[in-house]
């Protein structure tokens, strides 16, 4: 059922984005606009209901619901960066609006923006062991929760292999040209 309900909240999310942009800018309809962005946290919302219905309910924890809060974490630390970004390119292509921001191409400025990104990877890594281990004391069975401690072990590779980025950046940053250079 979590499972279900996780590819719903995906599909659904980019759904009401979607409706959300066109309206906007496709449409010129701002509070219908404003009401579908909005209504996008919901669906977080009904995810997390979800999960704790769930292992209430008796269910034997898996990997699904540790993928449930992975899944809040990333929107709760990646949620809005997702729709600023998708709102540009859509402004951008639909509405004559500017070119999107873009990353430096490299030198410490690069190395500094991938540093915030493996940060914000790491807070969501957080978020989401908070919620497991939330769901572990709601629960209040381990023999029922011993995935989900197990997810978080194993999830713990994502943060580990992303530093790679960031730290290739830093010890190898990439020559910025004059062409490259945002601020010339």
């Amino acid at each position: 059922m979590i499972l279900a309900i996780i590819v719903g909240c995906e599909i659904g999310f980019w759904i009401l984005l979607g409706l959300g942009l066109a309206s906007r800018y496709l449409w010129g309809m701002r509070r219908l606009s404003t009401a579908l962005l909005l209504a996008v946290p919901l669906l977080d919302v009904v995810l997390l209901i979800a999960s704790v219905v769930d292992m209430r309910g008796g269910v034997q924890a898996d990997w699904h619901h540790g993928l449930a809060a992975a899944y809040l974490a990333y929107s709760v630390v990646f949620g809005h960066r997702t729709i600023t970004w998708a709102d540009a390119k859509f402004a951008h292509h639909f509405a004559d609006g500017p070119e999107p921001w873009r990353p430096p191409p490299g030198g410490m400025a690069r190395a500094r923006y991938e540093w915030g990104i493996w940060f914000r990877i790491v807070l969501a890594y957080g978020i989401a062991c908070a919620l497991l281990f939330g769901l572990i004391l709601i629960v209040d069975d381990p023999s029922r929760t011993t995935a989900l401690n197990g997810f978080m072990v194993g999830t713990l590779k994502i943060p580990m292999i992303a530093v790679l980025w960031p730290l290739s950046y830093t010890l190898f940053p990439k020559k910025v040209g004059v062409a490259d250079d945002p601020s010339s």
